[in-house]
């Protein structure tokens, strides 16, 4: 019981024992000493609690501690106390933000700690966090525990949590703000050195931020967030968007081409990828695509230049079995950062329009109604379209190209479309929404495109004044 009804006497000396110079003090009903050897000790001691009572701090009145050493005392380990955080945040997180949040304690955690002697490879110690430590699976009583609790894991991924939960620091020591510095360091950085995307760093601060709010408003153990005291801010970087390496409408459409002429699994997927640029979804979105989704035009002559419309509300991204609670390798949820249920209205030019058409004549869909399935009708995997576009890109590039970052990745078609839209003068704003961006987010990763179509925008509010309107 922790209480302000404290007494702290004078020091007294014992003649004849070890420790002669004994300091007491009263908490509550309870008497309370300690023994010392030298006097300058009692009077350091009794200074301390002197200090505490001054700074108002509440007493213990079972070990006579003021409430700071008290909380020193039976501070949990920064390694506990996280892991305890992890299986509190499991039930209720969504698989990639479960997968966030272990990402970035595993890059913190490391830097928490007391010495780095005998310390395991980076490589290693970051698999037991982020596997084993960090990652929850359903114990014998059906509650959530580390998977190291319940799996038995390789004998390095055993010495590297025993490293680490005997080398981690105590969430008190983190009253010393300057502990954190070097954990926001390894927080800019990717896992090879170079400097971490800004979102990257964003996103992976946010997580330690919550952590610590989360030490000090529900557990009490920190007196407030040492985060704001750090000055601190991650390095700069450039979100936008590389042009260069952004492949124009005519090589867009040579990729699409060379994906189709690749053999059975590229014609399955022509359309897949003529979905990512002609309507510029994102690959989970495209696999969770279901005919009812689609609103296309008859089938006529007469209708043959009409567009389409697609009616998205469901994505699929991939995430890794470990992390979903069905064990699959991809998660159900909502359209990226939009409330549950939202949907987003995508007009369909008719070349994309003639290729889902195609598309559900020729494969149907699956019993869910799903355009685009794998081989077994599960999801088509990020490793099954990723090999069918580096094919496509051996085809259409040059060797040079092929070395260099052109297209580089499936979601390059993604950009490219964008980008067509921006450069055909459609207003910002209309393409945000078509491609499911914040406005915000539109101008950081397309500002060089959005730029270079300013003078056309002042052409025609020149044409607009009209000559009438100059002074």
């Amino acid at each position: 019981m922790l209480t302000y009804d404290v007494d702290i006497w004078s020091i007294r000396k014992r003649a004849g024992r070890p420790k002669p110079w004994e300091l007491r003090w009263r908490v509550g009903e309870r008497p309370h000493s300690r023994s010392f050897k030298l006097k300058p000790q009692a009077d350091g001691r009794r200074a301390e609690l002197m200090s505490a009572l001054r700074d108002h701090q509440q007493f213990d009145e079972e070990t006579g501690l003021p409430a700071g050493d008290l909380m020193a005392r039976t501070s949990p380990s920064w390694y506990e106390h996280v892991t305890g955080y992890v299986l509190m945040k499991w039930p209720q997180a969504a698989a990639k933000h479960r997968a966030s949040i272990a990402e970035s304690l595993a890059v913190v955690t490391p830097t928490l700690v007391t010495s780095k002697r005998g310390a395991p490879t980076s490589t290693v110690l970051r698999d037991a966090l982020y596997q084993w430590a960090f990652r929850a699976v359903r114990g014998p009583e059906g509650s959530w525990v580390s998977r190291h609790v319940v799996e038995e894991p390789p004998a390095d991924i055993c010495a590297a949590l025993e490293w680490i939960a005997s080398r981690s620091i105590k969430v008190k020591d983190l009253e010393d703000p300057t502990l954190l510095r070097p954990a926001l360091e390894a927080l800019s950085l990717r896992l090879d050195g170079v400097r971490a995307a800004e979102n990257t760093v964003r996103r992976k601060r946010m997580v330690l931020s919550n952590v610590l709010r989360y030490t000090v408003e529900e557990k009490g153990l920190l007196t407030a967030n040492p985060l704001s005291r750090v000055d601190w801010t991650p390095p700069e970087s450039d979100d936008e968007i590389d042009f260069r390496y952004v492949p124009g409408p005519s090589k867009a459409r040579a990729l699409l081409g060379a994906v189709r002429d690749s053999g059975p699994r590229g014609e399955h997927l022509h359309a897949f990828f003529g979905c990512l640029y002609y309507a510029a979804m994102r690959p989970g979105e495209i696999v969770a695509l279901k005919e009812s989704d689609c609103t296309l035009p008859p089938n006529s002559p007469e209708s043959v230049k009409e567009w389409g419309e697609l009616l998205l509300g469901e994505s699929r991204p991939e995430v890794g079995g470990g992390w979903t609670d069905e064990g699959t390798s991809y998660e159900r949820r909502g359209l990226k950062r939009r409330k549950r249920g939202a949907t987003r209205t995508v007009p369909i030019p008719p070349v994309l329009v003639h290729l889902l058409r195609e598309h559900i004549a020729r494969y149907g869909t699956a019993d869910d109604g799903r355009l685009f399935r794998a081989s077994r009708g599960g999801r088509v995997s990020s490793t099954e379209y990723c090999n069918a576009w580096e094919r496509a890109r051996s085809v259409v590039l040059s060797p040079g190209e092929v070395e260099s970052a052109l297209a580089a990745v499936p979601y390059s078609l993604r950009h490219a479309g964008v980008s067509l839209w921006i450069k055909s003068g459609v207003d910002p704003a209309e393409v945000a929404a078509r491609a499911g961006h914040s406005i915000a987010v539109l101008y950081r990763f397309y500002a060089k495109i959005l730029k270079g179509g300013q003078q056309h925008s002042n052409n025609l509010i020149s044409r607009a004044l009209g000559e009438d309107e100059m002074p």
